[in-house]
């Protein structure tokens, strides 16, 4: 345990002489994260997901609105893990602080035109418009959406706030916040080290920046979803000279963060460091084709632009092979008509997956 004065400690694990199955660890992190502040909102303590606002809630009282929705959908997600090993107490657990994360959320994050990021020890909060320094940022509002438990009219506004403040076109970056921290009266930890749109302050981070095309998918906007998606690629930061000579770097793997200042405005940083290559990967495979593997079933939900032609993904499930086309002619680039399986029909919008060594053909019709 840290002293009363002591942020961070630097020493060799040791280990445990606990022992536990992984169900029942991730029950004791549930457990040991569930602690909340003046708000009812989880604490922050020195840092949640962005680890360079390590003095927020330094003193131990301030709190994390990000982390109030991230709990939410990783709640409900136990849920249905707990519901599926008969652990009905467990799942009721989930559902009941998930519950009262979205209340307190709702009646204490909401900023009148997006959520706020935080509060201070103090009370003081972060993410709102009344600060004069990082009056807006990403995650909150992306993870509003994300849960699935906000307000849709909330998630609405919150969502077009990052369009018009944090979404450039034109340089091709989403923000993580703005504006940046400079000179202002908040002091949020060591991000403020950060050179003005470097990093997270003010820059693109990339892991952020996903969730925004994330959240766009999820609200069933395929068009702009793929835009965003395209705009964060690698690749697409490199399909000319110029682009090479601003990206500067490899064109092969994810940047971790996108420089959003000049002079170096575009430049792409901490490459082969990111976990924003996976999430990437997920978003443009499940979010956006809309093929959701979990365990020996395939979910197929896409969510693409209305123009698109049809399009195919091949799948591999163990010995067997799945050539899955879809047909989005309709023109609504999302919503499941119909599946069908070497021509035979399927309920839902689901396939199940067979370990047979064959191939097989999927046939859905989006409308």
């Amino acid at each position: 345990m840290l002293r009363p004065d002591q942020q961070e400690n630097c020493a060799l694990p040791g280990v445990s002489v606990r022992t536990g199955t992984v169900y029942e660890h991730c029950v004791l992190a549930l457990e040991h994260g569930y602690r909340l502040g003046a708000h009812d909102l989880p604490l922050l303590g020195t840092g949640d997901w962005d680890d360079g606002m390590n003095r927020v809630g330094a003193g131990g009282t301030g709190e994390s609105v990000w982390n109030g929705w991230f709990f939410v959908a990783v709640l409900n997600a136990f849920a249905e893990l707990a519901t599926g090993r008969c652990d009905a107490p467990r799942a009721a657990w989930c559902r009941d602080r998930s519950a009262g994360f979205g209340a307190a959320l709702e009646a204490h994050a909401w900023d009148g035109c997006w959520y706020r990021r935080a509060y201070f020890d103090d009370g003081t909060p972060l993410g709102s418009a009344q600060n004069d320094e990082c009056q807006i940022t990403a995650i909150p509002q992306a993870w509003a959406v994300v849960s699935g438990a906000a307000d849709p009219a909330r998630c609405e506004r919150a969502m077009a706030a990052v369009e018009s403040r944090l979404v450039n076109a034109e340089d091709r970056v989403i923000r993580l916040l703005t504006p940046p921290f400079d000179k202002g009266i908040l002091q949020p930890g060591y991000i403020t080290g950060y050179v003005l749109g470097i990093r997270e302050n003010g820059g693109q981070y990339t892991h952020a920046a996903i969730w925004v095309a994330l959240a766009t998918a999820r609200r069933g906007r395929g068009d702009r979803a793929l835009e965003l998606w395209n705009m964060i690629a690698q690749v697409s930061h490199t399909t000319t000279p110029a682009g090479v000579e601003r990206y500067k770097v490899e064109p092969y793997v994810v940047s971790g963060d996108v420089y959003g200042a000049p002079p170096h405005t575009g430049r792409g940083g901490w490459t082969w460091y990111t976990g924003s290559a996976g999430w990437l990967y997920r978003v443009g495979l499940e979010a956006i084709l809309g093929i959701r593997p979990a365990g020996d079933t395939l979910h197929i939900e896409p969510c693409v632009p209305v123009t698109w032609p049809e399009y195919e993904v091949t799948y591999r499930h163990r010995s067997a092979t799945y050539r899955i086309r879809v047909d989005p002619a309709a023109g609504t680039g999302r919503g499941v008509r119909s599946v069908t399986v070497d021509g035979r029909p399927e309920p839902g919008n689901s396939v199940r997956l067979r370990d047979d060594g064959r191939m097989h053909d999927v046939c859905v019709v989006l409308g």
